[in-house]
């Protein structure tokens, strides 16, 4: 359990916040970025999922049942004014809290809650979840996701000497893996394998293919057999050091980039920094019961034809609000920071612009007591 802070104001008593974060470094991400923005003191309560829930998805309900108690940081009063969280798991986690401290206990998400929205206090929802407007909502289009500069900049003499030699452009592949409903398998990895050396063989250069946390094995495998011969590889590897991980070199160094297009962490850092972005967008799985489960979320989404149906399914708890990635390709493809695969590279542009500041202002507000999200109503927002 730690305090962190930017320059932290002196507090005597507890801080009033505390941060409920899971296993993915992505989300942590954005909790963080908010939260040493708000320049507030907190408290990080980290929480792992029990080994079967850190890819399988629980029931969502207000619970620690979910969680690996000995690696998990406890859950104890004096309980927090405001948590901030993200992500399906943790969000559990947060609504037990809540019913602990008797409801006093505010909270604030980024992202989607996957139930029961009037429970938060505050939600940060960029463009892939599609969360109606409410007062409650602050609609974002992209998550809350920018490079560290210091991270970059460390990386960058890292990795240079390396990376320096290599034939030019370098196009950094960052490879993401399955999601629901989406498809990242070995013949999908040979797909893409192939794409891959249809572009060197048109642009010559080097391409450096590295995996991620959410890479399967079997995909790795498929993936570096066909990619061209000599082709930098690297395989994520929980046990390896820091340093051994090209990533932030990559992100630092490479004149372009491919990213699968599941990885929404990835593609933002990558458009944040205004480099040339082409997209692999996965296929998505076309067994009847996830095509029917799409074509009811559509139809129950805030903006399907069944929406008030949908509304009335979520307030009960039934189900969630729907998640489309093809919401962030769109976002990035009309904006010219990114193409598809296959399509000429766009040239180095301007970043997207930075919500973190009206994010910021609104949980300013909520901390304050200005109203359950601030007095802002949601069309001030631009949602």
């Amino acid at each position: 359990m730690r305090v962190l802070a930017p320059s932290p104001p002196v507090c005597a008593s507890p801080p009033r916040i505390w941060l409920l974060l899971g296993d993915k470094p992505g989300d942590n991400a954005q909790v963080l970025e908010l939260a040493r923005a708000l320049g507030e003191p907190f408290l990080i309560k980290r929480l792992i999922p029990r080994p079967e829930w850190a890819l399988g998805k629980p029931r969502f309900r207000p619970t620690l049942e979910h969680l690996d108690p000995a690696r998990s940081d406890p859950l104890e009063p004096p309980w927090p004014e405001l948590v901030l969280t993200i992500g399906r798991r943790p969000s559990m986690a947060a609504l037990w809290l809540q019913e602990q401290s008797a409801g006093r206990t505010r909270l604030a998400i980024v992202g989607r809650p996957k139930r029961w929205p009037e429970r938060f206090a505050l939600i940060l929802a960029p463009a892939q979840y599609a969360v109606p407007e409410a007062a409650n909502v602050v609609r974002l289009e992209l998550p809350l996701l920018r490079p560290d500069p210091e991270r970059l900049e460390a990386a960058a003499a890292r990795w240079r000497e390396r990376l320096s030699a290599l034939p030019r452009p370098l196009t950094a592949v960052l490879i993401g893996g399955e999601t629901k409903p989406y498809r990242l398998d070995v013949a999908v990895a040979r797909r893409l394998a192939r794409e891959l050396a249809t572009l060197r063989a048109r642009e010559g250069g080097t391409l450096w293919v590295t995996t991620s946390r959410r890479t399967a094995p079997a995909v790795a495998d498929a993936l570096e057999a066909a990619l061209p011969p000599g082709t930098p590889f690297y395989r994520w590897r929980a046990e390896d050091p820091p340093e051994a991980n090209p990533y932030p070199g990559l992100l630092a160094l490479a004149d372009r980039f491919v990213v699968t297009g599941d990885s929404v962490s990835m593609l933002v850092e990558v458009a944040r920094l205004g480099r040339p972005l082409a997209i692999f967008p996965l296929p998505v799985r076309t067994d009847p019961a996830t095509s029917l489960r799409r074509a009811v979320g559509r139809a129950l989404a805030p903006e399907g034809p069944a929406a008030a149906l949908g509304d009335l399914g979520r307030r009960l708890g039934l189900f969630g609000f729907p998640r489309e990635l093809e919401r962030i390709h769109r976002l990035l493809f009309e904006s010219g920071r990114a193409v598809r695969l296959g399509e000429p590279f766009p040239p180095p542009g301007s970043p997207p612009p930075d919500e973190l500041d009206r994010a910021v202002a609104r949980l300013r507000a909520l901390l304050d007591g200005s109203g359950p999200a601030g007095e802002e109503t949601a069309a001030s927002d631009g949602g």
